[in-house]
This record gives C-alpha cells, sequence and structure tokens, in this order.
C-alpha cells in the first residue's frame, strides 16, 4: 500500500492544474515530486530553501494576494519551528493556508527529537480558527487534502503519518463516524490508531467512535454517543496524551462524566528504535490499549 505522502505530491499537482489559485511553498522536503509541475507552474511552486520561518511567511503573502498556499514540510519544521509566523503571518493577518505535514510524531524515529513532534496539535490549539484534519489511510488523506484546498480561505492543518489503518473509510463533513456501538463507554479513535483500538476494545462492550477531523471537535457527536452508553469516555490520539481532553469535558460539562486521555506521552525516549517500538512505549499498541481501556471502562462495575 501506499503511503499518505506518496499520495500528496500527485494530489496537490492535479490540484495546480486544476486551481489557478493553488500555490504551493517548499523548503527543500518533498520536492522531487514535483519535478514536472514545476515545469507547468514554474510561478505557483516556490522553494524558499531550509527557511521555516520564510515558508510560512511567503505562503502567507501569496494568500494575501488572493491565491490559496498549501505548505509542506516536516510537522516539527511547519507548526513548532515557525510558530511565531503561524501565529502572527497567518493568524494575526487572517490568512488561509493549508499547512501538510509529514513524519507525525515518530515516523522518523532516525532522525532523532528534532523530526519528532507530537505536540503539534496542541500548540495549533492555542490559537483560534484552525480545522486539523487527521487521515488514517491514504484514501482518506487525499479527500481530506481536497476539501482542505477547497476550504475557502480558512487555515487547515492536515497531518499526514507513515501509520495508516488497513483500510481507508468514507470522510468529509468533519464528524466523528460510529464504527462499533455498546453500552459501556465511548472510545474515540484518531486517524491511524483505529485498527490498534478495534483491536483492542474486540469484546468489550463500548462504542467506538472514529475521528480524521479533529478540530472543530464534533462534540455533539460524543454526546450522542454517550446516551447510550454511558458517559465514560477514552480518547486515544496519535499525538500528545490529552490533547482533545478539554473538547471532550466542554461536551459534557453538564453531565457527570469520566475522561480518560491516551496518546504519546511527555518523557522523551532518547534512543532512536522503530516506530513499532515507540508505539508500543507509549502504551499505543493493541495490547497495551486493551489493559487501560478495559481497565478504565471497568473500573465502575
Amino acid at each position: 500500500m501506499d503511503t499518505m505522502r506518496d499520495r500528496f505530491a500527485p494530489v496537490v499537482s492535479r490540484l495546480l492544474d486544476e486551481d489557478p489559485r493553488v500555490a504551493l511553498v517548499l523548503a527543500e522536503i518533498g520536492t522531487a515530486g514535483f519535478a514536472e509541475a514545476m515545469r507547468r507552474h514554474p510561478h505557483r511552486i516556490v522553494n524558499v530553501g531550509i527557511r521555516e520561518q520564510l515558508l510560512v511567511g511567503a505562503a502567507a503573502g501569496l494568500a494575501l494576494t488572493g491565491m490559496r498556499p498549501v505548505v509542506h514540510t516536516f510537522a516539527s519544521f511547519l507548526v513548532e519551528r515557525p510558530f511565531e509566523q503561524v501565529k502572527l503571518d497567518l493568524g494575526h493577518q487572517g490568512a488561509g493556508a493549508v499547512l501538510v505535514s509529514a513524519a507525525a510524531s515518530f515516523d522518523w524515529p532516525a532522525g532523532g527529537y528534532t523530526h519528532m513532534a507530537p505536540g503539534d496539535v496542541a500548540l495549533l490549539d492555542t490559537l483560534d480558527g484552525w480545522t486539523v484534519h487527521v487521515p488514517g489511510h491514504p484514501d482518506e488523506a487525499e479527500t481530506l487534502l481536497r476539501h482542505a484546498v477547497a476550504a475557502g480561505d480558512d487555515k487547515v492543518y492536515v497531518r499526514l503519518s507513515a501509520q495508516a489503518n488497513a483500510e481507508g473509510r468514507a470522510v468529509g463533513g468533519g464528524g466523528f463516524r460510529t464504527v462499533r456501538e455498546g453500552r459501556s463507554g465511548v472510545v474515540v479513535a484518531v486517524g491511524p490508531v483505529l485498527d490498534a483500538v478495534l483491536d483492542a476494545t474486540a469484546g468489550l462492550d463500548a462504542t467506538v467512535l472514529y475521528a480524521t477531523t479533529v478540530r472543530p471537535f464534533d462534540g455533539a457527536a460524543l454526546r450522542r454517543a454517550t446516551e447510550a452508553a454511558g458517559t465514560d469516555v477514552v480518547l486515544v490520539e496519535p499525538y500528545l496524551a490529552g490533547t482533545s481532553t478539554r473538547e471532550a469535558n466542554d461536551a459534557l460539562s453538564d453531565v457527570p462524566h469520566r475522561v480518560l486521555g491516551l496518546g504519546v506521552g511527555r518523557r522523551e525516549l532518547r534512543r532512536y528504535g522503530r516506530v513499532e517500538e515507540h508505539v508500543a512505549a507509549h502504551g499505543l499498541d493493541a495490547r497495551s490499549l486493551r489493559e487501560r481501556i478495559g481497565g478504565f471502562l471497568t473500573a465502575r462495575r
């Protein structure tokens, strides 16, 4: 199966062909996939070199002229390093762009901690007005990329990952999908953790919701699910644990409830290892999830 990032260049190349407003801004990363598109659209593809602050600033400038810029590099270089430009050049100026990241939380362990950004969604949460897509399969990534570019002049973050579920699901519209129904709690699985969550909850009487758009958070879907399954909620996110806990608490603020946020821990893992080892170390493998989810949902019985 190809990866989400494999889909990125072909999809954006087609969007450049289809829409004269679309522009692409790169900082060396990913340029090889756009060689042909650069020949067709030399004035709408900009490579700023290894200058991530300029990457975002140039995108904001293009947006202010009426273009729809797509901006791409590793998550740590797209959200963390140029955060001031994300905050000011885009947010403060009311300029929209589509930020598309790669490497996610720990997709390239050999790159070390400089290439890991488990806090990216939490960091964007400090700003107003961002839509955040977290696809769990290359097909979903393609659909959500197209939605993001077509979203007027909004600020959109698309978080691509090398990790993926075995099959894609219908996405669009921003709401959470019910994948499994139960009566002893609700588990929200975000993007590429869905397969592990389904394995972990097999045999548990729990509702599983699938989220590929996490901002805005679909509090209404969570609330509906808890009406039948009860108000014990587990959030399983492929980034910093607890990132969406506040959103879930707000959705259920008028009813007694419990929320457990699972995801990437704050402790830095200093050995490169493999992706699978990082998943296990953060307790995001199916066996660990089953212990933690099962223990939480059965604690009141």
